[in-house]
C-alpha cells in the first residue's frame, strides 16, 4: 500500500482497533491507527484552544524570542494549535504530523484564522527524508514523545530533531509527569493541556511500560491512546545523549517545583553549549 493509499483509508470513519488485548498493544507504529477520524474531530473539545492559550501565556513565545528563533518546526501539529499561535507571533513555521487527518483538521483550523499552515505528513524517524530545510527550533509539544514505544525509536527520533536544527538551534519537547503517575497513582486538575469542560482524560492502565489513558466525550464516545510513560529524568538523559549538552527543565511552565507537583515537565534543550546561570539553577535542572 502506497503512502496516498495509506492517507485515503486513515481518512475514512472507522473504530479504534487495539485486538483482543488492548494492554499489549506496545508499538510505535499503532500512533497514526490510534487518531481515527472520528477522535480527531472530537480532539478541540479536549484541547480548549482559548484556555489553553490563556493557561499557557507567552512561555513558549519568549523561550523562543530569548533565542532569536525565527523559523520553527512543529513535529507534533496536531489540530494546529501551536503553529498557529506562533504564526500569529511572527515565527515562520513548518507544521509536521503522522496523521494525514490531524493535518487536515490543523490546516481547516488555520484557515478559519486566515493562516495557511505549510503541512508535511512525516514520520520522526525519517523526519529530515520527508522534511527538508533547517530550522532554528523544533517543538515536539503535547505529550506526543510518548507514542514512541522503544528506545530505538526514541533516539532515531531525538537524532532526526537535531539534525533539522542549525548549529544552535533548540528544542522544546515536553512530557506527562509520569513519574507522579506510576508513584502515587493519577490526578490533575487539566490545567494546561486538557481543559474542555464535558471531557474526561485519564488512566484506565498504568504500569512502567504502558498508560492507557480513557476519552470520554459528552455524547458518550470513548476512544483510547497507548503510550509510553516516560520518566523524567530518562527523558533528559536520552536528549542530552543525542548531542544537546544543556537541558532545563520546567514544571508546568515554572522553573521550581516539588517533583510530584506539575502535570507536565517541558525540556528546553538547546544544540550548543550555553553555560547555565548559577542563579536560575533549579536543583540540578539546568546541565
Amino acid at each position: 500500500m502506497d503512502k496516498h493509499e495509506t492517507s485515503s483509508s486513515l481518512l475514512k470513519y472507522q473504530d479504534q482497533d487495539y485486538g483482543l488485548s488492548p494492554k499489549e498493544v506496545r508499538d510505535t507504529n499503532q500512533y497514526t491507527d490510534e487518531y481515527v477520524r472520528g477522535f480527531v474531530e472530537k480532539w478541540d473539545e479536549l484541547i480548549d484552544w482559548e484556555q489553553r492559550w490563556e493557561s499557557e501565556g507567552e512561555f513558549f513565545i519568549e523561550e523562543l524570542r530569548s533565542r532569536g528563533v525565527k523559523r520553527v518546526l512543529d513535529v507534533a501539529t496536531g489540530t494546529g494549535f501551536h503553529s498557529v499561535r506562533l504564526i500569529e507571533a511572527g515565527f515562520d513555521v513548518v507544521s509536521v504530523d503522522g496523521s494525514p487527518y490531524m493535518l487536515s483538521r490543523a490546516f481547516e483550523n488555520a484557515r478559519k484564522r486566515g493562516h495557511v499552515l505549510r503541512t508535511n505528513q512525516a514520520d520522526w524517524r525519517w523526519l529530515n527524508r520527508d522534511c527538508d530545510g533547517r530550522f532554528d527550533a523544533v517543538i515536539c509539544l503535547g505529550n506526543s514523545f510518548t507514542h514512541l514505544f522503544n528506545e530505538v525509536d526514541r533516539r532515531k527520533a531525538l537524532a532526526e530533531f537535531y539534525s533539522a536544527l542549525v548549529y544552535d538551534g533548540m528544542l522544546i519537547l515536553d512530557q506527562r509527569n509520569y513519574d507522579s503517575i506510576i508513584d502515587h497513582g493519577f490526578s490533575s486538575q487539566h490545567k494546561y493541556y486538557y481543559c474542555g469542560e464535558k471531557v474526561s482524560a485519564a488512566p484506565e492502565h498504568v504500569d512502567e511500560g504502558l498508560a492507557r489513558f480513557r476519552y470520554e466525550f459528552a455524547d458518550g464516545s470513548v476512544y483510547h491512546l497507548n503510550m509510553y510513560p516516560l520518566r523524567k529524568e530518562y527523558t533528559r538523559r536520552l536528549i542530552k545523549e543525542a548531542g544537546f549538552p544543556t537541558v532545563q527543565t520546567y514544571g508546568d511552565f515554572m522553573e521550581t517545583y516539588q517533583e510530584s507537583d506539575p502535570d507536565f515537565f517541558i525540556h528546553v534543550a538547546e544544540k550548543k553549549y550555553v553555560c547555565p546561570n548559577d542563579e536560575n539553577n533549579n536543583e540540578g535542572e539546568n546541565e
